[in-house]
């Protein structure tokens, strides 16, 4: 009867170690999983960070042509002016003096 008892205890322990091995995998497992859950969080982040830059950058740029056109309109608007005021009219010296 004694010796059954030692060779079950003998085979209980590396059953243990195993289950002990094993449980180390397996939160070394959790722990990576964690950390690739954690990286792809970050990653879809700045995703969606790089997409709202981009509609900004896009709706800048149309504003500014949309702002580049109204300066032009304007600016022929003030030389249409100019030209019709007697004010900015370029004066001929020489033949005044005639």
């Amino acid at each position: 009867y004694r010796s059954r008892k030692v060779s079950s205890k003998v085979e209980r322990a590396p059953a243990t170690m195993m289950n002990a091995d094993m449980d180390a995998v397996e939160a070394e497992n959790q722990v990576e999983l964690e950390e690739k859950t954690r990286l792809i969080n970050q990653v879809l982040e700045l995703q969606h960070t790089l997409e709202d830059l981009s509609a900004r950058v896009d709706a800048v740029k149309e504003e500014n042509l949309k702002l580049k056109s109204e300066n032009q309109v304007l600016g022929q608007y003030i030389e249409n002016l100019m030209s019709a005021s007697s004010v900015f009219q370029t004066t001929d010296t020489k033949s005044k003096r005639k």
